[in-house]
């Protein structure tokens, strides 16, 4: 079938998508089953379909369609072959000949106005990727597949769950000869808000302040802020000619809002990943001369409000640091499971790890 090839070993095989149209076909069902987990991969697919394929097509996919192009693709020719651009690589195994295929992992190799994103992996199999006799051959496998996709420069980064990063990061080097990074890019909780975790605040805004989405108007103020937030990352730092193609995107897209006190822009909201059911808060950032005011937890809780209140999503999630203080905001937001409270399932921990040597992109 055009657009995708395999490779196999023993029970466990891998596919390449080419097209997100391609491996919606495959996964959405499998994603939309576990939706805010996936939200990277997922939301990144669907931003290269059209509206109508989103809303519509794989809305109404289900597992049984999946396993019938199983049955109807021919599988054997899918050979591994170098790609340029995005393509998407899927891990699954059978359990027993007649069983229908289980999908283990999913890797996403793609880019955006920027240049290229990390390699991101994500698996709905949260407690087997705890197991190193599961992991081992999936990870050798999908190693393997992407060694034959790109040239190994491409694999800057990988981010996902940490007991699978980690595995993948060990096999990458030991095939490539590519060592990791001295420290993590980053190393954070996934949370979660959601209708029943979400705590309201009757703290008025001062006088003067309002909490709204980004204009054109706003584009310089915010380009510094974006600057900002990347050169506090210190591994993707941006100059303020890229910072402004970064706010004008988002403030076009609609995916920006703002905490202005009186007509200085303080503090930048971002929601870029987007599903049916799911958003995510992907850059909050407050310049250094308005913080310890309250301002980003005044414009996190409303963005968050207007999320499941308003848009209706059930969730909204994001990640956050293990050391950064802004989980006491989220927390106090109604995000789970941070500052130290317990965890429920849903809260993962995750991981960046960095390779030496490579061509590094940006997010």
């Amino acid at each position: 079938m055009p657009g995708i090839n395999a490779s196999s070993s023993n029970n466990v095989f891998v596919l390449q998508h080419n097209t997100a149209a391609c491996f919606l076909s495959y996964t959405a069902p499998f994603l939309r089953k576990h939706e805010a987990s996936s939200n990277i991969v997922l939301a990144h697919a669907l931003k290269r379909v059209d509206a109508q394929t989103a809303l519509s097509g794989f809305e109404f996919t289900s597992e049984s369609d999946v396993y019938a192009r199983f049955h109807s693709d021919d599988l054997e020719s899918y050979t591994p072959r170098p790609t340029r651009g995005a393509f998407w690589l899927t891990v699954w195994s059978h359990s027993s000949p007649s069983s229908p295929p289980s999908l283990d992992i999913v890797l996403a190799c793609v880019d955006w106005t920027l240049g290229d994103y990390p390699v991101f992996l994500w698996t709905p199999n949260r407690v087997s990727a705890s197991s190193s006799a599961w992991l081992a051959p999936r990870v050798a496998e999908l190693a393997a597949q992407l060694n034959c996709c790109v040239p190994p420069e491409r694999v800057f980064s990988v981010f996902g769950l940490t007991s699978l990063v980690k595995a993948f990061a060990r096999t990458w080097t030991h095939l490539t000869g590519f060592t990791v990074e001295p420290e993590p890019f980053y190393a954070a909780l996934f949370s979660y808000c959601t209708t029943d975790t979400f705590r309201d605040s009757e703290a008025p805004l001062p006088d003067g302040h309002r909490l709204r989405k980004a204009t054109a108007g706003d584009l310089e103020p915010v380009a510094q802020l974006c600057k900002e937030f990347a050169d506090d990352s210190i591994f993707f730092p941006l100059s303020i000619e890229r910072a402004r193609v970064e706010a004008r995107e988002l403030i076009s897209k609609g995916l920006l809002w703002v905490y202005d006190a009186a007509g200085d822009i303080t503090t930048i909201c971002a929601v870029t990943r987007n599903s049916h059911r799911v958003s995510a808060i992907t850059k909050v950032y407050t310049t250094p001369r308005w913080r310890r005011r309250g301002c980003a937890e005044y414009l996190v809780r409303e963005v968050t409000a207007q999320l499941l209140f308003s848009v209706g999503k059930e969730s909204v999630v994001l990640y956050v640091g293990h050391e950064n203080n802004a989980q006491r905001v989220y927390d106090r937001v109604g995000f789970a499971g941070l500052c130290g409270k317990d965890k429920p399932d849903a809260v993962e921990d995750s991981i960046e790890l960095g390779f030496a040597g490579t061509d590094r992109g940006h997010w």
